[in-house]
């Protein structure tokens, strides 16, 4: 890999260093992704769309980088205040995107995955024709996580629930094509095994003390420690085979809990199934973004 890889890694690592801020979304933007990648597939797309489909699902909160901590980690629902400077992450996003030499690959994934075919979504109104497909898929994944995703004010819905929820709403907040195609992934069974996992294989796990979902990357071992992102309680990890468990030593750490770090070996993996999957300049295509 080349200097194409170094410009994926970039956005990527970009991307989970934002998303280490949220305390209550551990794992949100690999399991988007990944149904995004599956909708896509789904649909019949080519490899090429496909990856970019993946790659806009992993940084479609880039933007949530400018909300501050106590509105972005309110262990509550948020207040139409609050809720307006949510809705300000999309053009933050597209911003910060703005002038990357890739940000064509995710810029529609970004700005626009909250438009809705109904016109009432943000940051433009769009309506149903107007949508990019990567935005309406990334929209309906997005919704479909954040339905099946635990918060401290609640516990996650069960997947069919959330399916229900989409069906129900099929053409005015979610987008009827995407959400049919994800409707039938439901059905086959192919949607479980992504919700409720921070990466492959690995199931989240929750803060006994505050609640907030912990995302444990694979590169620690049995015996490492980990810190809950919103009240730093220290927990050991236990690694028994594919069982996973946490136990708290009762000992916060602040200063380790409110580092950011990126999952170098996650990153690692998604750049180079990007990259494998997305022409480069020597096969005349998409040579303007891998200059």
């Amino acid at each position: 890999m080349n200097h194409a890889a170094d410009l994926l890694r970039s956005l990527y690592t970009m991307a989970m260093m934002v998303e280490a801020r949220d305390a209550y979304t551990g794992g949100h933007l690999w399991r988007v992704s990944r149904f995004s990648r599956r909708v896509a597939q789904a649909m019949g797309l080519d490899e090429t769309r496909v990856a970019a489909i993946e790659l806009g699902g992993f940084l479609h909160d880039l933007g949530k980088v400018g909300i501050p901590d106590a509105v972005l980690n309110k262990p509550d629902r948020l207040t139409d205040e609050e809720y307006a400077v949510i809705k300000t992450h999309p053009q933050v996003g597209a911003d910060l995107l703005h002038g990357h030499p890739l940000a064509a690959l995710a810029l529609d994934a970004v700005l626009l995955h909250h438009e809705t075919p109904d016109g009432r979504g943000y940051p433009q109104g769009l309506s149903a024709g107007q949508i990019p497909l990567v935005a309406r898929i990334v929209g309906v994944t997005d919704a479909f996580d954040a339905m099946t995703s635990s918060r401290p004010y609640r516990a996650g819905m069960p997947e069919a629930r959330a399916l229900a929820i989409i069906e129900e709403n099929l053409g005015r907040q979610f987008d009827a094509e995407v959400g049919r195609v994800l409707l039938q992934l439901g059905a086959d069974g192919e949607l479980s095994h992504i919700i409720g996992h921070s990466e492959s294989g690995i199931p989240l796990q929750v803060c006994g003390m505050c609640g907030p979902i912990i995302a444990v990357p694979r590169r620690l071992l049995d015996g490492d420690d980990i810190h809950c992102p919103s009240c730093a309680m220290t927990y050991r990890i236990s690694r028994r085979g594919d069982a996973l468990q946490l136990a708290a030593t009762g000992v916060p750490s602040p200063v380790l809990a409110r580092q950011p770090v990126a999952d170098t070996d996650l990153i690692d993996d998604m750049v180079q199934a990007t990259y494998r999957a997305l022409p480069v300049p020597r096969r005349g295509l998409l040579a303007r973004w891998f200059a």
